[in-house]
């Protein structure tokens, strides 16, 4: 039987939460339901178990996110919507960091979860959108998104692991790391082909 006032969302916001505090990578069905103050079988009734629970937070980071995105980002372009958005996904990952990686790392989710869940398809749509006043067709969007990504997660994960112990601030790097990647989106190199054998040019 279901406990009275437990509820799916309900177990998936503890959830979110407890990683959040301890980590993704430590969040576990017993914590959790201590954290509720249930048994570990009540769990059972909402949740198919941790996989499902790890899935289902992934789903919550992701939408959280994108909201967030799209109010910062609403009514710019270019580099202002680059800092924009850069921001809000920085200030998120700082803000919820057990949800963050929950959208880092891969998770089995069920496919009719996925498929009804508008965060990832709205997180999709805002960085190509963001990117594609840039002027970059396939497939140097696609490298842009990848580079995006990248520089943002290695920045935040370094930054969260104390990786940054130089006297100079973090914050300055930060907005500087940012003037470069606008400059780079702007002056996107092009697509050099290889040359065959027989060219000798």
């Amino acid at each position: 039987m279901a406990r009275a006032g437990l509820t799916t969302d309900r177990v998936t916001l503890a959830g979110a939460e407890l990683a959040d505090e301890v980590g993704f990578d430590r969040l576990t069905m017993s914590a959790v339901a201590r954290r509720l103050g249930v048994k570990d079988a009540s769990l059972y009734a909402h949740v198919r178990g941790l996989e499902d629970l790890r899935g289902r937070i992934a789903l919550l980071a992701a939408d959280e996110k994108s909201v967030r995105i799209a109010e910062a980002t609403a009514g710019l372009a270019g580099r202002d919507a680059l800092v924009a958005y850069a921001t809000a996904y920085r200030d998120y990952a700082r803000e919820h960091p057990g949800r963050y990686m929950a959208t880092q790392i891969p998770t089995e989710i069920d496919p009719e979860l996925l498929a009804a869940a508008r965060g990832p398809r709205r997180a999709i749509e805002l960085t190509y959108g963001m990117l594609r006043a840039y002027a970059l067709g396939e497939p140097d969007l696609t490298d842009a998104v990848r580079l995006l990504r990248s520089m943002l997660h290695g920045f935040i994960s370094l930054e969260a692991a104390g990786g940054f112990a130089h006297s100079r601030p973090a914050e300055e790097s930060w907005s500087r790391c940012l003037d470069a990647l606008h400059t780079l989106l702007e002056r996107w190199p092009a697509d050099h082909e290889p040359h065959g054998e027989g060219d000798r040019t």
